[in-house]
């Protein structure tokens, strides 16, 4: 290339230059233009929006985090309750007697579900079998409400079922149990010593499903 063109050339690139910086919108307002140039605007003076951006989807992910975690955990304590409720039916199944039977209710109570106390009861006029807990008559609808068969939560008439033990007991679930022909009314009792351990909108399908297995198992020896 002769010195002429050179300098031509040169001269043509300033006069480019020149012409871009008076009309530098063609390059700045042109997003495709910028990108095949590999270059992006100095944003110094626009509000950048990338850490909000990133601080949203981190506490989104956070969120969703914390919930899939309680999420695991309702799971894996309901597997347990099951767990717990399943090898409770074996040894309910395998009472030897009524007395034999409300002690296992006891005892499943306190060492499977880490409660204060389980109990049994039959309403009169006749006897009660041994190791179960004797009501008056009418005195099952009177803890539950006529007509229930679920009560979950506080029932301050219910809590002397548990004997000396009532004054540790903080919420309760009780479930109707109909024993025998003719039919005679009773309950199954839980106790806790939380005040939430039970409440009124907890499901109550594990507990009942205990009493239907206990009344069944009361069913195989004569009433007292």
């Amino acid at each position: 290339m002769t010195d002429a063109n050179r300098a031509g050339d040169e001269g043509a690139l300033e006069t480019f230059k020149s012409y871009l910086r008076v009309n530098r919108g063609l390059v700045r307002d042109d997003p495709g233009l910028l990108a095949d140039l590999g270059l992006r605007l100095d944003a110094a003076n626009i509000v950048d929006f990338g850490p909000v951006a990133l601080s949203k989807v981190a506490a989104a992910h956070q969120r969703e985090s914390s919930e899939r975690k309680r999420l695991e955990a309702v799971s894996r304590a309901n597997f347990a309750a099951q767990a717990q409720t399943h090898a409770s039916v074996i040894d309910l199944l395998d009472a030897r007697g009524h007395a034999d039977l409300a002690a296992r209710i006891d005892e499943i109570a306190r060492r499977r579900f880490g409660l204060t106390a389980g109990v049994i009861a039959l309403e009169g006029p006749d006897a009660v079998p041994q190791g179960w807990r004797a009501l008056a008559e009418g005195q099952v609808d009177l803890i539950l409400g006529a007509g229930r068969s679920v009560l979950m939560g506080h029932a301050p008439t219910a809590y002397g079922l548990f004997g000396e033990r009532a004054g540790a007991i903080g919420s309760i679930a009780v479930i109707r149990l109909t024993l025998w022909t003719p039919a005679r009314q009773g309950v199954i009792a839980f106790g806790a010593a939380g005040n939430a351990a039970f409440s009124p909108d907890m499901g109550a399908d594990l507990v009942a499903f205990l009493a239907r297995v206990a009344e069944r198992t009361a069913e195989r020896w004569r009433a007292a």
